[in-house]
């Protein structure tokens, strides 16, 4: 039987199943997608596994990533799962995207179309997915709120938002979500975003939570990125941080083999354990990984274990940004 969990506070709350999917993936960033046949069916394989919880984004692909999940797996048991799609670049003519941009008028060209893709009339949970600094946040929360009130959309979230962000967005439309990098690897959600999320009644929707796959396990000091793997451009994957990197992996394992589990089950139940309003989105696609990532819901760590990790992540010192500079120009730290 799928964990199931709640984002968000009373009357805003949102039942998902925990992990969810995150399904960038399957149309970019991790070496050449699969083939359209195969992502369907597995898709179609997560639903019939308990995955109620699928995050995409207008910009994966462009625009091929909705598109798949629609087809897929949610047109025919719509009723069954939750949709989270997310607005907030621009795109030429072309549509290869530009750049940011959050103004009304492109957030309801963007709700229109990520509907037409997902094939519904509703989008479940829409996120922004880079906070404009062109465009007041109020502006974007009031644009979403009045698709709420015309029934597109059912609940607003946030992406890579500073504090300040989220509250000036919240008084304006309640936030049911907050998107962000967060792993043993990455902690630096617990420093502000965390308490606000805490004291607002906001979920938190960690991705990447298994570093861009390091904390999978399947990542050795001799791994090498191909054509088309975002790794190959990500500070934390040059040869020299691996090797430091790892180091933390080193010491997940250590905890998973006692524990009988994977490094990633592991991983993900330190992160599902931190509060019971998280909900990690691990990308895969293989349906052995999924299950494997499904597991972790069952894996209930002791205090020791938790501690263990912990410190484990306090210790290793993590060699290398998120991602090159361009990209972590676009994290709003306000």
């Amino acid at each position: 039987m799928t964990t199931t969990r709640r984002l968000g506070s009373d009357g805003t709350t949102l039942e998902v199943s925990a992990p969810g999917l995150g399904c960038m993936g399957l149309s970019q960033s991790f070496g050449p997608p699969p083939e359209r046949g195969e992502a369907i069916a597995f898709l179609r394989e997560a639903v019939a596994a308990g995955v109620t919880f699928f995050d995409t984004a207008e910009v994966y692909g462009p625009f091929d990533n909705e598109e798949l999940v629609g087809e897929a797996a949610l047109e025919p048991v719509r009723d069954e799962v939750v949709i989270a799609t997310k607005f907030g670049f621009a795109y030429d003519e072309g549509g290869r995207q530009t750049g940011i941009s959050s103004r009304p008028d492109d957030i309801r060209r963007a709700v229109e179309g990520s509907l037409r893709r997902l094939r519904t009339d509703v989008i479940d949970l829409l996120y922004q997915h880079r906070v404009d600094p062109d465009v007041p946040i109020e502006e974007v929360a009031g644009a979403v709120r009045d698709l709420i009130a015309a029934g597109k959309v059912k609940h607003f979230g946030l992406s890579e938002a500073g504090p300040t962000t989220i509250r000036r967005a919240h008084a304006v439309q309640p936030v049911t979500a907050l998107q962000s990098e967060y792993s043993l690897f990455w902690r630096e959600p617990e420093e502000s975003v965390l308490p606000t999320l805490a004291e607002l009644g906001i979920g938190f929707v960690p991705f990447s939570p298994l570093g861009r796959g390091m904390l999978a396990g399947d990542v050795t000091r001799e791994s090498t990125f191909g054509e088309g793997d975002i790794r190959a451009t990500l500070p934390r994957f040059t040869a020299d941080a691996l090797d430091a990197n790892l180091e933390l992996v080193d010491r997940v394992r250590a905890v998973a083999e006692r524990r009988d589990a994977t490094v990633g089950q592991v991983a993900l139940a330190w992160l599902m354990a931190q509060q019971q309003w998280i909900v990690p989105i691990p990308g895969t696609r293989r349906m052995s990984r999924l299950r494997e990532n499904l597991g972790a819901a069952e894996l209930a760590l002791g205090p020791d274990d938790l501690a263990e990790l912990t410190a484990a992540s306090d210790a290793v010192t993590v060699v290398g940004d998120r991602y090159p500079a361009a990209m972590q120009a676009m994290i709003d730290r306000s």
